[in-house]
């Protein structure tokens, strides 16, 4: 891991009042109204999208939480936490699209890996997603893509099909893609995200 020179800042500010450490964050210092408050301002596909507003990974994330709750019924509460929170960290590092984090490579996966375990671990989350758990937020995930692909980044269905395959059991009336302004996807993701602890607290 690299470390940070004595003489730069390796920590951001959050709006709680948080210093966050970007090199080594403690769940101690996430809290889930300056994750809302940021992904509701990154822009999923770089800001590429059509419409008035961005299309926010907040929205994004809620989207995937309720795709996924509708593919897997069964899940539990702490399953359902981890599809909303699944793009958590990038409220701290942003929405680097695929083809980037490829040239990056493994130090800026280490960022993300660190960032996501604090954010996993302050909400009593196992550090690490497990591996079929994994897939099957991604499965949500990638409907959601192909949705946001053919609708706001300009992708034809043949080019989003070739990269997400083809969503099944799920139409785009259904899925509402419309881009929310920032503090509309905001209270969209806290909405949720209260809704799964209250299902939490009533499985204790």
């Amino acid at each position: 891991m690299a470390k940070a020179d004595a003489n730069n800042r390796a920590w951001q500010r959050m709006l709680s009042g948080r210093r966050l450490d970007l090199l080594e964050p403690s769940p101690l210092d996430v809290e889930i109204d300056d994750i809302a408050h940021g992904l509701a301002r990154v822009a999923r596909w770089n800001g590429q999208t059509h419409g008035r507003h961005a299309f926010s990974v907040a929205q994004h994330s809620v989207i995937v939480w309720q795709i996924f709750r509708k593919l897997f019924p069964r899940s539990t509460a702490d399953e359902e936490l981890l599809a909303l929170l699944h793009d958590g960290p990038e409220y701290v590092i942003g929405d680097m699209i695929s083809p980037f984090k490829a040239v990056l490579g493994g130090e800026y996966e280490g960022v993300e890996t660190r960032l996501q375990e604090a954010i996993h671990l302050r909400y009593s989350l196992p550090a690490k997603t497990p591996d079929k758990l994994k897939a099957n937020i991604k499965r949500a995930d990638t409907v959601s893509a192909y949705f946001e692909a053919t609708e706001l980044a300009g992708f034809n269905q043949t080019e989003a099909r070739k990269l997400f395959g083809t969503p099944r059991g799920f139409t785009l009336k259904e899925i509402g893609i419309q881009p929310l302004s920032a503090s509309a996807a905001q209270k969209l993701f806290l909405d949720a995200f209260a809704t799964i602890e209250r299902k939490r607290k009533n499985n204790d």
